[in-house]
């Protein structure tokens, strides 16, 4: 199962799904998709039905990430066997998984997977503002242990019977990510971090989250750091 939680993303949501289905092709597995449209006003739900029966499409009107993601996952409770031992993963509107995204999560033999994200287009932002991000984010690379510090709502994926264990994301405007990571870590969950996983992700300055990935590169663009 996959989630992609959805606010006016109509521009972004065409590359998004075409990556996640060549990613469920690469899989040996059926795999569902579950786009939560939140409080959307552009024409996102007029892409319902132009992906293929695999493709479902759910409106909710939280105008919260967190409450999004977890309705997208209830939805998909609703359609299986609730004891039945499923991979929930999920990924942001405005980014495109690779091919293998899904398969890396199956093969990591772990309650949650974490992967990173890669930016390949910086229009948006000053030369300066690019290499301070990237020095930073390079910096939380563990490379000799082969993982990573980063938490991306962007790319992450778990067991679902882990994820109701804990509760699942919690209606948090921004970090609901971080939150739920927390959550598996305190419960004593495996969690793999692979810095091979990563997903191409849009480096816009205007995000749908307040506390979001554009609000984390507008500080890197003032000189505050990176947290």
């Amino acid at each position: 199962m996959v989630v992609i939680p959805a606010h006016d993303e109509a521009a972004n949501l065409p590359e998004c799904l075409t990556a996640v289905l060549t990613a469920a092709m690469c899989t040996a597995v059926p795999v569902l998709t579950i786009v939560v449209l939140d409080a959307c006003s552009d024409e996102s739900a007029a892409l319902a039905g132009q992906f293929g029966a695999d493709v479902h499409f759910v409106e909710v009107d939280a105008k919260n990430v967190g409450a999004a993601r977890d309705a997208g996952f209830r939805y998909a409770r609703s359609l299986c066997d609730a004891e039945a031992r499923i991979w929930y993963a999920t990924t942001d509107a405005d980014s495109r998984v690779d091919s293998d995204w899904l398969m890396r999560q199956l093969d990591a033999d772990a309650d949650m997977v974490l992967g990173v994200v890669r930016v390949t287009n910086w229009r948006h932002w000053s030369a300066s503002s690019m290499h301070r991000y990237l020095a930073a984010y390079r910096a939380k690379l563990r490379r000799q242990g082969g993982g990573h510090d980063h938490v991306h709502g962007a790319n992450m994926g778990f067991r679902s019977d882990t994820y109701w264990e804990i509760g699942g994301f919690a209606a948090l405007e921004s970090g609901e990510d971080v939150d739920l990571v927390r959550r598996f870590e305190r419960a004593g969950h495996r969690i793999h971090r692979d810095v091979g996983l990563s997903v191409v992700t849009s480096a816009r300055s205007e995000g749908r989250a307040p506390r979001g990935f554009a609000s984390y590169l507008r500080g890197v663009s003032r000189h505050e750091g990176v947290a």
